[in-house]
């Protein structure tokens, strides 16, 4: 069994259409999709704001390079083009972690090394899984809280954009 954990961002273009793209393209492995939120950007670039969400999925044939590999294909459908690190894009799909598979691989490293600081990732997690463990970091639930009262601050959950197929 490979269970992954894949995380969702866009914020150009029709941002849910492009979510919406990626659930679908899981769609023949997918376990659970998290709820939409607004998010403002990471990273520091000047840009607008995104639309994040999480896949759990599950395919005895499809190890960590497959998932990987999967989600760049569904990026590239979307028209991701890659100019600015963490800047502006159409699709972003990161493999967050995969049956506790460690990597250090640099175009594959697992768990996916931003995880632990971002609530735009483990909040939405914690809705579909809400008992989740990120390998060698501990449970979801701690890290969330260890980021502190305002780790959520400038996220807004978006309940009528739904992305189930």
């Amino acid at each position: 069994m490979s269970r992954a954990v894949l995380s969702l961002g866009s914020n150009l273009g029709d941002r849910a259409a492009h979510l919406r793209a990626a659930v679908a393209g899981f769609a023949d492995v997918l376990v659970a999709v998290s709820p939409v939120y607004e998010t403002a950007p990471w990273g520091g670039v000047d840009q607008d704001d995104f639309l994040n969400a999480v896949l759990v999925v599950d395919d005895d044939a499809t190890d960590a390079w497959g998932w990987l590999r999967r989600g760049q294909a569904l990026e590239n459908a979307s028209g991701r083009v890659r100019e600015v690190h963490w800047g502006p894009r159409t699709l972003d799909v990161d493999v967050v972690t995969v049956d506790g598979v460690q990597s250090e691989h640099p175009e594959l490293l697992l768990p996916h090394p931003g995880t632990p600081k971002r609530a735009t990732v483990l909040r939405p997690w914690l809705d579909v899984e809400p008992g989740a463990v990120l390998p060698g970091h501990g449970p979801v639930v701690g890290l969330l809280a260890a980021l502190g009262p305002d780790a959520e601050q400038g996220m807004r959950r978006l309940d009528d954009v739904v992305l189930r197929p």
